[in-house]
């Protein structure tokens, strides 16, 4: 029997034991409480404005920042019992904040110029993933052995927003260590999906797309390591971008990634509007920033667009839903109509093989030679050593303190140390990807891929597809720059999105690109709205 004939029948019979089982899970749930409500629409006119937009009226005295924030502590109030995104609240401490913001305009010693240049969203609420240190809150990335963790100082990326006048609400659910794409854990509960609690939220950073979609908040910060800012933003329809590595600070996270890791995990913006991508991820590198040409014009016409609408026929993964694979279509269409562009369809062959190389990559030993800490370690927070199968049988038995999905992954991961020879040759195979990328895209191209093979899945089916993931991980350990970017709503009335993906450093791309398509296929839409 060929290779690629036994290849084909282990995805059959994957696919089909897969369905078989979402099937039954599907059934068990119809006989359930079954909510498929979205949230209330967004009605008040301040939540309806981009960060850009609400510092532009601040700075001006259209509007006072006090109200701005008052607005989005009300709107939380109304929404969060529904979706449970955020976690923990600072309300009275921002609106103190706010109200310092309207004392400092009412002197009028700055002009509005340079109040634009030195703190460029002054006054405007913003949200943190409860991974990323914010001072005086929560930091316990879902353990729950770490419940009682406090942040006593901010992230620096969070410092970064607030030297530029933001204003931090409160922190996001996420998944337990980070490390899943549904953010549910043992110590906050399940975050439920603005257009379908019935649906999940993505992880980690499921807690911040939520929010941010649900019109709790302007704008929020993220971390990626394997899509956890792509795949929250594409399943609750907004943007978000994973930047190039390196240029926004990692620091104040836990888990943080240290060694080779270090150059998969990236932090970077999550909004509603794509006119606050570049403001915010300016302001979120620093310095680094100048690496990047964030202000150099793009001409879409003269891009080089490349497009892919699967992976090849992983047996691993999902196959791609039609409704995507249309949306994706639509969007080369446009592409070619409006600007004449033409969009090559490609087949990168090794795409097929993301989930094994990435797994491959994130158990790479770190820079020095030595074992990285491992993901057990993680879970057993310097206390006693985790044993995953012995804690699969705890779980069995409702002794557990941690989630499947988590277990799962120590289990996988001790399996990945055995087969070292293998991880050498997928590592090899990742070096060679990274280079074909790097020959495709060159200075002035971008690539289209689906952000995730199917819409945002009901509560808990990811475990039984648990390595969908592949789709944005790919990307994370060939250090690319990636935009998720939505593309309107399915039947159902879901979020679509797509992948634009752009060489090393060359951000402007693919974030440019995304601007111009909210304009073209609408952007976020207004959960529950008509």
């Amino acid at each position: 029997m060929s290779r690629s004939l036994l290849e084909r029948s282990l995805a059959l019979l994957l696919r089909t034991a897969s369905r078989l089982l979402i099937a039954l899970l599907s059934l068990v749930q119809s006989f359930g409480p079954r909510n498929v409500r979205p949230v209330p629409p967004a009605v008040r006119p301040l939540l309806l404005l981009s960060g850009v937009e609400l510092a532009r009226r601040i700075r001006q005295r259209q509007v006072k920042c006090v109200d701005v924030v008052q607005e989005y502590i009300s709107r939380i109030r109304d929404v969060n019992p529904i979706i449970n995104a955020v976690v923990a609240e600072r309300f009275t401490v921002a609106l103190k904040e706010a109200q310092q913001v309207d004392n400092r305009l009412a002197e009028g010693g700055e002009d509005e110029k340079s109040l634009e240049e030195s703190v460029p969203y002054l006054g405007v609420p913003f949200t943190v993933k409860e991974a990323i240190a914010l001072e005086g809150s929560p930091n316990s990335s879902g353990l729950v052995s770490r419940k009682d963790v406090i942040a006593l100082t901010d992230a620096p990326v969070v410092t970064n927003l607030r030297k530029a006048g933001a204003i931090p609400l409160g922190v996001t659910n996420c998944s337990e260590l980070c490390m899943w794409y549904e953010s549910s854990n043992n110590l906050y509960g399940t975050t439920r999906n603005p257009y379908n609690v019935d649906r999940i939220v993505g992880g980690s950073s499921g807690g911040e797309g939520c929010i941010i979609a649900a019109a709790g908040s302007v704008m929020g910060v993220g971390s990626d390591i394997g899509g956890s800012i792509r795949i929250p933003a594409f399943f609750n329809g907004i943007f978000g971008h994973k930047p190039t590595p390196g240029l926004v600070p990692n620091g104040g996270q836990f888990p943080n990634a240290t060694g080779l890791k270090a150059e998969f995990l990236c932090t970077g913006p999550m909004c509603r509007y794509a006119e606050d991508l570049i403001p915010m991820f300016k302001v979120m590198a620093g310095p680094n920033i100048s690496k990047v040409k964030l202000d150099e014009d793009v001409f879409i016409k003269k891009v080089k667009f490349y497009s892919m609408e699967h992976d090849g026929g992983s047996p691993f993964l999902s196959k791609v839903d039609n409704e995507l694979i249309n949306a994706q279509r639509r969007l080369t269409e446009y592409l070619e109509v409006q600007f004449g562009v033409q969009v090559q369809q490609v087949q990168i062959h090794k795409m097929k093989y993301a989930f094994q190389i990435w797994s491959a990559m994130m158990s790479s030993p770190e820079t020095d030679g030595k074992e990285s800490e491992s993901f057990k370690d993680l879970m057993a927070d310097r206390g006693k050593e985790i044993k995953p199968l012995w804690e699969l049988v705890k779980k069995v038995l409702g002794l557990s303190l941690h989630t499947l999905p988590a277990i799962g992954l120590g289990i996988v991961e001790d399996l990945a140390k055995v087969n070292q020879q293998n991880n050498v040759k997928l590592m090899n195979m990742c070096r060679n990807l990274q280079n074909e990328f790097s020959s495709l895209l060159g200075d002035d191209g971008v690539f289209l891929y689906p952000s995730h093979p199917v819409i945002a899945p009901r509560h808990h089916h990811p475990k039984l597809m648990p390595f969908n993931f592949a789709y944005t991980a790919i990307f994370n350990v060939l250090g690319l720059p990636v935009t998720q970017c939505p593309l309107g709503l399915s039947k159902g009335g879901l979020p679509l999105g797509i992948q634009l993906v752009a060489n090393h450093h060359n951000d402007h791309l693919c974030l440019r690109v995304a601007q111009h398509l909210e304009c073209a296929f609408g952007g976020w839409r207004n959960p529950g709205a008509p």
